[in-house]
């Protein structure tokens, strides 16, 4: 969607910004959710980096 609206970025930004942003916010909500997975999951680390 977003290379498809490429041609009409002119005429129509949105076409293009708001796919980019849900791809961003997608893409943010996994790396959140990575990070804190591994922060419950992983023993070697001892305690959370939030708990200091």
């Amino acid at each position: 969607m977003v290379s498809g609206s490429y041609g009409s970025l002119r005429l129509a930004p949105w076409a293009s910004i708001l796919p980019g942003a849900a791809i961003g916010l997608t893409v943010l909500g996994f790396n959140l959710l990575g990070d804190g997975l591994r922060d419950v999951l992983d023993p070697r680390l001892g305690t959370s980096k939030y708990d200091r």
